[in-house]
């Protein structure tokens, strides 16, 4: 192979119709800028392509649900992709399950510079600069599977660069069998980089921003420079306006400590210095031992802290998130005490050995006549797996309240 170099921008599972999500509270702040995320960070994969001077942008698939993100939506794609056809860049879109080439409405005519691959056949088509052909991208739209048919990839043998572009799940060994020498690949929320695939390698760009816990980390789109050799180097971009992190904090690590708040403080200064000038949405899981019981107080106040003190900030570090786990085991020198706490701590372990399936909260539902009937059951009888962990809760309270907590107003 003895080409010309080249660059492409690969991107996609925009979904631009999901919002950010595991937000309890919406900081009225940030909720602007929380609204927006999703939209900015698609923006600017398009914004990069240009500024990047890049010969073509590979889209594989799940920008949006036209019906579900609306002409604001749709409005996004269309004037992005004329503005690359005034750069003179081609766009190669192989569409997921989200963006089904049929969802796509008919009135709305897409610009001469994107080519929508089809489902059901596979086409191969060369991009050319300067009268000469720098490589060819090979495609086909999701036809409902859920992983990648590699088999209906296959093309001739050619002496040109080769990019494959679909959406869905597949394996090393599989997407091997393609000897494509770049798989453009969709359908992870999260970026991946499988080697030893292909000459460049097979990449899950992932989505431009995050949209809730299961989503953590950076996320952005890919550069890939491909030599006249045919060697390329794939640089992962961020492109997202938030970050979510997810911060546990065994009992090991708590225990002893008897200054939560500057633990957590460090934790979050730490943080920011990993995530540069990216504002953050926290989850906290903290474990606790009884050594730090006091440190921590009440959780409602351990939790407006967090959002007061580090979620206006620049960057700000907002706490979507805390829970509190806590202890497996009180102090023996309190159970064993001949007062209102030991007999509460007692009466905690006997239902612990029972399986807490004894826990009767029908009589506390029934002081609330005005709860609707469905939250009323869900209290009254919580589900096996949960009956654990309310009985934790519910010893934490008690063992603060008992041991000289307030009850808040």
């Amino acid at each position: 192979m003895n080409g010309e170099s080249f660059r492409f921008l690969h991107a996609g599972d925009f979904h631009l119709e999901r919002p950010l999500g595991d937000l309890d509270e919406l900081p009225q702040h940030l909720a602007d800028s929380l609204a927006a995320a999703p939209w900015r960070a698609a923006e600017s994969v398009f914004e990069a392509a240009i500024v990047e001077g890049v010969d073509f942008v590979v889209l594989s698939g799940n920008l949006l649900n036209p019906s579900a993100a609306g002409p604001r939506g749709i409005a996004l794609l269309v004037d992005h992709f004329s503005k690359l056809a005034e750069q003179q860049i081609p766009v190669f879109w192989a569409a997921g399950e989200t963006d089904d080439p049929a969802k796509w409405p008919e009135a709305i005519r897409l610009p001469e510079n994107v080519t929508l691959f089809p489902k059901g056949r596979t086409e191969s088509l060369p991009v050319i600069r300067n009268g000469q052909t720098l490589c060819l991208v090979v495609g086909r739209s999701s036809e409902g599977r859920s992983a990648i048919h590699v088999p209906s990839y296959r093309q001739d043998p050619t002496d040109h660069f080769t990019v494959a572009v679909g959406s869905g799940s597949s394996t090393a060994e599989t997407l091997a069998e393609g000897r494509f020498d770049y798989w453009a690949l969709g359908g992870s929320k999260q970026r991946k980089q499988l080697d030893n695939v292909a000459n460049v390698g097979a990449v899950y760009c992932g989505s431009p921003q995050g949209r809730n816990l299961t989503e953590p980390g950076a996320h952005g789109y890919t550069l890939v420079d491909v030599d006249p050799d045919g060697n390329g180097r794939v640089h992962h971009v961020d492109a997202d306006r938030f970050r979510y992190c997810s911060i546990k904090l065994d009992a090991s690590e708590m225990a002893g400590n008897h200054d939560i708040r500057s633990t957590l403080t460090a934790r979050i200064q730490r943080l920011q210095h990993e995530h540069g000038d990216h504002p953050l949405l926290l989850a906290w899981d903290l474990s606790l031992s009884s050594e730090c019981l006091q440190s921590v107080g009440d959780p409602g106040q351990l939790l407006k802290w967090l959002r007061q003190d580090f979620g206006h900030g620049k960057p700000e570090a907002w706490t979507v998130q805390l829970t509190i786990r806590p202890p497996q085991n009180y102090p023996t020198s309190w159970r064993e005490e001949d007062t209102i706490l030991g007999d509460f701590l007692r009466a905690v372990e006997r239902n612990r050995k029972d399986g807490s399936g004894d826990v009767n909260l029908k009589p506390f539902t029934e002081e609330h006549p005005h709860l609707p009937a469905s939250v009323a059951t869900l209290l009254a009888e919580p589900a096996s797996s949960a009956r654990a962990a309310m009985l934790d809760q519910a010893a934490l309270l008690g063992v603060d309240l008992l041991r000289g907590g307030k009850v808040k107003p």
